[in-house]
């Protein structure tokens, strides 16, 4: 499992509270999470947890066929959690899954600092 945190504090909190569980196999990176992480995909799911203006092209792009991403979408002060589900085929099927509130995802395909 791969995760990405753009602040250097919080992952390195986040990767010393995980291995001094145990967790050996979740990989921390440092960078911005609106890119993805183009090297390891694709993905069969992905979940963000900051919202986005709207859902960044390169997360859709690295889903593994039949993959799903799960993303708040719409302003800095309330969103929409969306589904994103993409076929087999590379059909992309867009589901909402009721409103929501999460802080602003930072970067480029994201909200400006």
């Amino acid at each position: 499992m791969y995760t990405i945190e753009r602040s250097e504090e919080l992952a390195l909190r986040a990767r010393t509270s995980l291995y001094s569980m145990g967790y050996n196999n979740i990989y921390i990176i440092e960078g911005d999470g609106t890119r993805g992480l183009p090297e390891y995909a694709p993905y069969d799911r992905i979940i963000v947890t900051a919202a986005a203006p709207r859902v960044p092209e390169p997360l859709v792009e690295q889903l593994a066929g039949s993959g799903k991403l799960v993303i708040p979408v719409g302003s800095r002060l309330v969103q929409d959690l969306k589904l994103v589900e993409k076929a087999r085929n590379g059909r992309l099927y867009r589901s909402s899954l009721g409103g929501c509130r999460f802080v602003p995802l930072i970067g480029e395909e994201g909200f400006k600092k």
